[in-house]
């Protein structure tokens, strides 16, 4: 059975080039990056020419980037690290769980929290953000948007929020993780104060991140101990998956310069295209702006982790949402914002593909969806009599 991987939002495979990187340091360059002897100067080395890599993508200084474990640290860090009981936390009610359950903590520690709703198609109004700022009354304000959708792929109007947020004078975070690597990427246009990314999201390794954190944040460090990334997060580095992380950011880079980005968008338009074909199918979010690799299809009249299953069985990995509700009973709480109710919102499924995709894994995914689909609703007549 030849199998196709279409769940890339969910995790990367490392790229060959990736992997090349970063071997040498788990074996012949070991050392710690914080020791004087010369195992230590390398590894220091290698974590510096990194983190070089990482100002270049997110266009700020060098000692603007502090390394991390991933996406979910760097936003727990955002959040917890400006806001204190009394002030105001403004984010949007389709942002990942680890900014939502971090919303949740702060209401507890009584900070103000307000949720965003999107439209139909996705997206947030700057305008609701900035009516949102209004409630504040000179409180030490901070806005939290993501990048991009993780479940429907869809790109926030960042730019215009961060000047609202600027000219209201609150912080603003970036959560990027599904942004980075597939747009152009600059927090000096985007006017936020910090921004979250994780390799690997991009090909690159499990458990490392970044933070963009502008000069003169008032960020109080989520780990404390040793004086590791200027005090700003302790912890030996992970000297390996930083190093992966920058060579996965420089390739991202030039992905995006060479045409990948274009000719995954042309491979997701041929995946939507065929779907779109079987009768009682429409794509949410796909009115609005989105990453290229990704599209979210609602499927009338079936059960979404039934076909997931199915489709799996057939060697076509893709999901129902994000990853980290994977087991999750619950509807996806992104769909049921845009207005879906439960029933459409489980009968969604995420097609997400891999940067390496080609043409011969768009036509494996639609010669086998159709008729994965056909199987299942003949299994409920009632979807057919419904469908005609």
């Amino acid at each position: 059975m030849r199998r196709v991987y279409c769940d890339a939002n969910a995790t990367t495979p490392l790229l060959p080039e990736v992997m090349a990187a970063m071997r040498p340091y788990w074996m012949e360059e070991f050392g710690n990056a914080s020791s004087i002897h010369l195992q230590g100067q390398k590894a220091r080395k290698a974590v510096d020419y990194a983190r070089e890599a990482l100002a270049g993508f997110f266009h700020c200084r060098e000692a603007e980037v502090v390394f991390n474990s991933g996406g979910t640290e760097g936003d727990n860090t955002a959040i917890f690290g400006i806001l204190r009981a009394g002030d105001h936390f403004i984010t949007t009610s389709i942002e990942h769980s680890a900014v939502l359950r971090a919303a949740d903590r702060m209401a507890e520690r009584r900070v103000d929290v307000t949720l965003v709703a999107p439209s139909k198609d996705g997206l947030i109004d700057p305008e609701e953000i900035r009516r949102a700022i209004g409630l504040s009354e000179s409180r030490r304000t901070l806005v939290s948007v993501m990048l991009a959708n993780n479940e429907t792929g869809v790109l926030q109007p960042v730019e215009e929020i961060g000047r609202i947020a600027e000219e209201a004078g609150a912080y603003f975070h970036i959560d990027a993780v599904q942004g980075a690597g597939k747009v152009e990427f600059d927090v000096r246009r985007f006017r936020c104060h910090m921004c979250s990314i994780s390799a690997h999201k991009m090909h690159g390794p499990k458990g490392v991140g970044a933070m963009y954190v502008r000069r003169g944040t008032p960020l109080e460090p989520l780990i404390v101990g040793g004086s590791h990334e200027r005090r700003q997060r302790a912890g030996t580095e992970n000297v390996p998956g930083i190093v992966g992380l920058g060579k996965a950011v420089e390739m991202a880079m030039a992905g995006i310069e060479d045409g990948t980005m274009e000719r995954i968008a042309q491979l997701r338009g041929q995946l939507e295209t065929g779907i779109l074909a079987i009768p009682g199918t429409r794509v949410n979010g796909g009115r609005a702006p989105r990453v290229a690799n990704t599209t979210n299809i609602h499927f009338e009249q079936l059960e979404g982790e039934a076909l997931v299953i199915a489709l799996d069985l057939k060697g076509i990995a893709v999901s129902g949402g994000s990853a980290c509700h994977s087991g999750s009973t619950e509807p996806s709480h992104v769909l049921m914002a845009m207005g879906l109710d439960k029933n459409a919102a489980r009968a969604s499924l995420r097609f997400s593909l891999l940067k390496t995709a080609t043409d011969e894994d768009v036509d494996q995914i639609l010669r086998v969806v159709p008729e994965a689909v056909k199987h299942l609703r003949a299994l409920a007549p009632e979807a057919a009599v419904t469908l005609g």
